[in-house]
């Protein structure tokens, strides 16, 4: 455990951080997976907007963002 006071905020603050990451992270990932499912307008638009702000929040790179969006757009035409 952290000893200077400053080093305990920086840990209090890093797990905050990876919480919120994880969340970010979990909501893209089962977003794009239903989408595969079931390729509905919906589920596309709702997959393309967790990708859009987990790349935001530069949970996943850009590119990558624009990846599965277009792997995802393949699957609905």
């Amino acid at each position: 455990m952290p000893i200077l006071k400053s080093a305990i905020k920086k840990l209090k603050a890093d797990r905050r951080r990876e919480q919120e990451n994880s969340r970010y992270k979990q909501a893209y990932k089962s977003a794009v997976k239903q989408a595969r499912a079931k390729t509905t307008k919906a589920a596309l638009t709702k997959a393309f907007r967790a990708l859009d702000r987990a790349a935001k929040k530069k949970i996943i790179h850009k590119n990558k963002a624009s990846r599965l969006k277009s792997r995802l757009s393949k699957l609905y035409t």
